[in-house]
C-alpha cells in the first residue's frame, strides 16, 4: 500500500459486512464478514472466480443491490466516514457518480441505445457538474478517454467494444469521481484492446488523482495496475497483500491455483495450464471448515473442521489459510 495514503481517511471503508440475498424465505449469504478498505488515490485489485463475490461487493458499496430481495446482516459500510449502511434510494442517489462511479463489464447493455454517446456523457456532466460548459466538458471527457469527437453523434451499436467501453468511462467520469470502481472492464474484449483499456485507467488514474477498485478474475492482470490485491473466494476476502507481494509470494492455495492457471509469456509454448480442480461452492451448502478444503491440495484435517480466519503472514499481507506456512515452502521450492 503507499503509505501516504493510509493516513487518510479511506473513501470506502468496509468492516465486517455480512450481506444476502433472499427468495422466498430462503436466504443466501453472499459476502460472509468482509473487510476492505479503499483511500484516496489507492489502486486496489479485487480478483476472484464467478460467485466469489466481487460484483455484489461492488454493487453494495454503491446501493445497487434490489432492496426487496437482499439486505445487509451485519457490519458496516462507510463512503467518507459516513454510515451509510441504512441508506435510503434518495440517499444513494445523491452519492452515485461523486464520489462514486461505476464501470460495468458490457457496455452494450449500460449505454442507451436510442441516445447519441455524446448526449449521454452530457447527460451525466448536467447532473453532477452544474454551472460548466457541457459541450466543452463533453469534448475533454472524449479526449480523455482517448475518442474523437465525431464519436459523441454515434450511437452505441455504431462503436466497436473498445471504443464503447471507452465512452462507458467517460459517462463515470464526467461525474468527477474520486473512486472509481470497475468491474470486470476487458471481460468482452480481445487481447490487444484489454491491455489499451487497462493503460488507460492507470493513466487516468495518475492523471486524475483518482482512487480505483477494480474487480477481476485475472489475477496478472491486476498485479500490473494496482497497488493492493485482495482475493475472494466464497464471499470471503481469503488473502490480501500488496500486488508485487501477492504475485510473487502468495500463501493461500486459492490464489497459487489462480495464477498457475494463467498462461504466462515466461514459461515455454507447450507448458500446460494447471486448472483449479473442482467447482466453486454452492453458497447455500458451504462445506464446514475452509470452504476452499474440498479442492485444495494442501487441505489438512484442522481446514475440514475449523474455518481459518486472516492472519498477517508478512509486512502488509494477511491470509486465511491454516497451511500458509507450507505453501509459501512450496512456492519457494
Amino acid at each position: 500500500m503507499n503509505q501516504a495514503t493510509v493516513s487518510e481517511r479511506p473513501i470506502v471503508s468496509v468492516t465486517d459486512l455480512r450481506f444476502s440475498y433472499r427468495r422466498g424465505g430462503a436466504a443466501t449469504e453472499a459476502l460472509r464478514g468482509v473487510s476492505l478498505d479503499v483511500h484516496p488515490g489507492e489502486a486496489v485489485g479485487l480478483v476472484g472466480e464467478s460467485g466469489s463475490g466481487k460484483s455484489t461487493l461492488a454493487r453494495v458499496l454503491l446501493g445497487l443491490t434490489p432492496a426487496h430481495l437482499s439486505r445487509i446482516e451485519a457490519g458496516r459500510v462507510a463512503i467518507d466516514g459516513e454510515d451509510v449502511t441504512a441508506f435510503g434510494p434518495e440517499q444513494w442517489r445523491s452519492l452515485r457518480g461523486h464520489p462514486l462511479a461505476m464501470m460495468f463489464q458490457d457496455p452494450l447493455t449500460y449505454l442507451n441505445p436510442v441516445m447519441t454517446v455524446g448526449r449521454q456523457v452530457a447527460e451525466s456532466v448536467r447532473l453532477h457538474d452544474r454551472g460548466v460548459d457541457v459541450e466543452a466538458r463533453v469534448r475533454e471527457l472524449l479526449g480523455l478517454v482517448r475518442l474523437d469527437e465525431g464519436v459523441a453523434k454515434a450511437y452505441a451499436h455504431e462503436l466497436s467494444g473498445g471504443m464503447r467501453q471507452r465512452a462507458l468511462l467517460a459517462v463515470a467520469l464526467g461525474c468527477r469521481p474520486r473512486l472509481l470502481v470497475a468491474d470486470e472492464p476487458t471481460t468482452a474484449l480481445d487481447v490487444t484492446t484489454q491491455a489499451e483499456i487497462m493503460a488507460l485507467l492507470a493513466d487516468l488514474r495518475q492523471r486524475l488523482g483518482m482512487a480505483m477498485l477494480l474487480i477481476s478474475h485475472d489475477l496478472g492482470v491486476v498485479a500490473e495496475v494496482t497497488d493492493d490485491v485482495a482475493v475472494m473466494y466464497a464471499g470471503r476476502i481469503v488473502e490480501r497483500g500488496t500486488a508485487r507481494e501477492i504475485y510473487a509470494n502468495p500463501r493461500h492455495p486459492y490464489t497459487l491455483g489462480l495464477l498457475r492457471s494463467v498462461p504466462r509469456l515466461d514459461e515455454p509454448r507447450r507448458a500446460k495450464l494447471q486448472p483449479i480442480p473442482g467447482q466453486p461452492p454452492d453458497l447455500t451448502r458451504l462445506p464446514a471448515g475452509c470452504a476452499f478444503a474440498p479442492r485444495c491440495g494442501y487441505a489438512i484435517e484442522r481446514c475440514r473442521r475449523e474455518a481459518p480466519g486472516l492472519e498477517p503472514v508478512g509486512p502488509d499481507h494477511v491470509a486465511a489459510c491454516w497451511v500458509a506456512r507450507e505453501l509459501e515452502q512450496a512456492v519457494s521450492a
